[in-house]
């Protein structure tokens, strides 16, 4: 980790106590980037899982709890070459800013996370976290927002509603603003998201056209059931778009290949994956990133 007066893992919480200011001293020191580096691609690792109270990976209930052991996941996927940033909510940006493991890294900023997971309101994904303002005055790079649609849920307008004025009001920034938009459904009380072809060409058309401007909109795409479908998937859209990871599987290699076919798109632009990179199977972090960021090279050989 670097980055002027960076403090260890064990100081995060006698900073805080002491030193409170010192988040926004190292918002204003943090070195920036361009948000395409030279390869004009994005690898970018996605740690806002906990703040919608979803923390399990595979079988572990409570995976992501330990944010001791989170943040050094963390630290080590954003060292490795090749990796652009991180999305992350407020408190483990922070973290990361007191670390100095975001010099000249990509930061994004998650914007609602309302929605908790399992909960009766989980569709109602408010703006519980950063806002515009807030994205703009700690210098950060650019927002994601959670685009949930359930066509039987009468909430679902104000849900629009609200991802529109926050698109409005990232663009008035001129900062990028990630939407990642799923038709979803109620099944056994549970919300599921429809990965069918049609439903997440349905949300990626309803996803462009949100807002005054498309201008710094960007799309987080999740790959298909059927991964041959991307292709005429992602013919719905001229916006830029980000492969979302999605949910970590047992086969990992798998899991790598569907990627692979997706990353091969014109539209398709990086991706962004998270507890499938920072809770491998095996455990290997590196490994698991460095596969990654293969996948994004022109030839798609893992490293």
């Amino acid at each position: 980790m670097t980055g002027a007066a960076a403090v260890s893992v064990g100081d995060l919480v006698a900073t805080r106590t002491r030193r409170p200011e010192a988040i926004a001293e190292a918002a204003v020191r943090r070195t920036r980037r361009p948000l395409l580096g030279d390869g004009g691609r994005l690898m970018i690792v996605a740690a806002d899982h906990p703040a919608r109270g979803s923390l399990a990976v595979g079988g572990r209930e409570l995976a992501m709890a330990n944010r001791h052991d989170l943040l050094e996941r963390l630290c080590l996927a954003l060292s490795r070459p090749g990796v652009d940033g991180v999305l992350a909510t407020a408190d483990i940006l922070e973290d990361l800013l007191l670390l100095g493991a975001l010099e000249g890294r990509v930061v994004m900023g998650s914007m609602n996370r309302g929605g908790l997971a399992g909960a009766s309101f989980e569709l109602d994904d408010r703006f519980t976290g950063h806002r515009a303002q807030d994205l703009a005055r700690l210098r950060f790079d650019a927002g994601k927002l959670l685009l949930r649609i359930d066509y039987a849920d009468p909430g679902s307008p104000a849900t629009l509603h609200s991802a529109a004025r926050a698109i409005d009001e990232m663009a008035a920034r001129a900062l990028p603003v990630f939407v990642e938009p799923f038709i979803c459904h109620r099944v056994d009380g549970r919300l599921r998201n429809d990965l069918t072809a049609d439903a997440v060409t349905r949300s990626l058309a309803i996803a462009s056209g949100l807002a005054g401007t498309s201008a710094y909109t960007w799309l987080k795409v999740p790959v298909t059931a059927d991964p041959d479908d991307m292709a005429r998937v992602m013919e719905t859209t001229t916006l830029p778009a980000v492969l979302l990871g999605g949910e970590p599987g047992g086969d990992q290699d798998a899991t790598y290949e569907k990627w692979r076919t997706a990353l091969r798109l014109p539209t398709v632009q990086g991706l962004v994956a998270g507890r499938s990179l920072l809770y491998p199977a095996d455990g290997d972090v590196a490994g698991a990133v460095d596969i990654a960021v293969g996948l994004l090279r022109p030839s798609g050989r893992d490293v």
